[in-house]
């Protein structure tokens, strides 16, 4: 169609231009009209740009296998296209969206080669700005993006190690602890050996001594108050049986699940002078096994968090493989678990009837990382006391992590913002505005996911929705942030 230098004027882009600029644009681009249908592809090569001058443009962004609309407008002079072009090879020159027309449309239409020439050539130290923006905001986000990767170790590492400490000197202290009970068993056993019992006497001690330690093992679990009553009753049959000092030995029966039944099979097993002797000498039986189960789940305890630890990190895995999220969730929060506190109760709401998916489970931790690091940052501000909520479930097609804080919410007027890099609203020092940033970049870009936010006060959502199969090879490029259209 005829380019009028008259009309592309009027249009905000170029109502500074002069004629003599107006007539060239003309004369090296044109007008072009277009029916209903697309325009351009995401990923095909940008070799226009796209000015409106009449009619409505719906712009998308692929997300996995889906085309998901970003903007849809009639406003004259809207532009989209091959807006990099001025930055040459230094950069993939593909559209990073698609672009189609809901009814007869013209556009004025610049190869992309013309367009860099005259930005170069009309606007030289706009396009020095604009690419040391470009470039420069990329080295800075490459760096800062590492620094929050060490910051994010680091405090992981701290926590980790707070968390290993606490089994490790609960390990410590049994052990010492054994180690004296197991020198006073031995003393009471010399005691016992010469004492005038019989040998049946002390065979039926060991054989009772034997099935103490398993009932030991299989200790109820009883309640504040069983446990007061079961302590006075032990403690009256101890005082009434001339056993000194019964009152200490009764909580320690009662950790081990005993009772004062168990207590009249030993004295009608033994004699009335031994009673005494064999009750502290199964007291020590007793202590050394639950000192024994103490060791046992200190230990078991570090094997966990060394498990998570590996879990978290994927040492010695694929990286690209199928998992099951609710391992990597739970390898998270565990290595989150100190900065989380006591005062945020953590809720799992997971359907485990998801099958597995494939994902690079690092990536996908980090992102679990930066989401419970914001929710617990979030109920902090909000006093401190609240509830992260986490929950899977299958949404459609597509596999659905949701984390829901109690916290302050996200304000109406930065919603849009929070994904943009470097935005934060964190105070200075404390934030350095690319955890939703990589969050999302690892989510949509490399897993052709979704990420989303719902927010008010008391209920924000960060919800992650993953593809369960592995997308085809996509020949056309990654998909993209829809944030970043005009920045790219």
């Amino acid at each position: 169609m005829p380019c009028s230098p008259e009309e592309i004027g009027t249009l905000f882009l170029f109502e500074k231009l002069t004629s003599e600029q107006l007539g060239r644009l003309c004369a090296e681009g044109r007008v072009e009209l277009f029916e209903p249908g697309p325009v351009y592809a995401e990923g095909e090569a940008a070799t226009c740009f796209y000015v409106l001058l009449e009619g409505s443009v719906v712009l998308s962004r692929r997300v996995g296998g889906d085309d998901v609309e970003t903007n849809r407008t009639s406003q004259r002079g809207v532009y989209a296209g091959a807006m990099q072009a001025y930055v040459g090879d230094r950069v993939p020159q593909v559209y990073n969206n698609s672009m189609r027309v809901t009814g007869p449309t013209r556009f004025f239409v610049l190869p992309a080669d013309t367009f860099a020439a005259v930005m170069r050539e009309w606007f030289p130290m706009a396009v020095h700005l604009l690419e040391g923006l470009f470039f420069g905001s990329k080295n800075t986000q490459r760096a800062i993006g590492q620094r929050e990767r060490l910051l994010a170790l680091g405090s992981l590492s701290a926590g980790l190690t707070h968390e290993l400490n606490n089994p490790a000197a609960a390990s410590v202290r049994a052990t010492a602890t054994l180690r004296e009970r197991v020198a006073k068993m031995r003393h009471k056993l010399a005691v016992i050996a010469e004492g005038p019992f019989s040998r049946d006497a002390l065979a039926g001690l060991i054989e009772i001594q034997e099935r103490t330690a398993e009932r030991v093992a299989k200790a109820p679990s009883l309640s504040p108050l069983e446990a007061a009553d079961r302590e006075d009753a032990l403690g009256d049959w101890l005082e009434d049986h001339g056993i000194q000092q019964g009152w200490q030995l009764a909580p320690v029966f009662v950790q081990a699940g005993l009772d004062t039944e168990w207590l009249e099979q030993v004295a009608a097993a033994v004699d009335t002078a031994m009673l005494p002797g064999a009750v502290g000498w199964l007291n020590y039986t007793v202590e050394t096994e639950l000192l024994m189960n103490e060791i046992a789940d200190s230990t078991a305890r570090i094997s966990h968090l060394v498990d998570a630890a590996k879990q978290y990190a994927q040492l010695d895995r694929a990286p690209y493989r199928t998992v099951d999220v609710h391992e990597l969730l739970d390898s998270t929060l565990l290595m989150l678990s100190g900065k989380i506190g006591p005062r945020i109760e953590v809720v799992k709401e997971y359907d485990r009837t998801l099958p597995r998916i494939p994902a690079y489970p690092a990536e996908l931790n980090q992102v679990w990382t930066n989401l419970v690091d914001n929710a617990v940052a979030a109920v902090n501000a909000a006093g401190g006391d609240g509830t992260l909520t986490v929950r899977t479930a299958l949404q459609h097609d597509r596999l659905l992590v949701e984390f829901r804080d109690t916290g302050t919410g996200i304000a109406p007027e930065v919603k849009g913002r929070i994904f943009d890099p470097f935005f934060t609203t964190k105070p200075v020092g404390e934030g350095t505005g690319l955890g939703l940033d990589i969050s999302w970049r690892i989510v949509v870009d490399k897993h052709h996911g979704t990420l989303q936010a719902e927010s008010e006060p008391g209920d924000t959502r960060f919800q992650v929705l993953l593809p369960l199969t592995a997308p085809e090879a996509d020949a056309t490029g990654p998909a993209g942030r829809t944030e970043q259209d005009e920045r790219d």
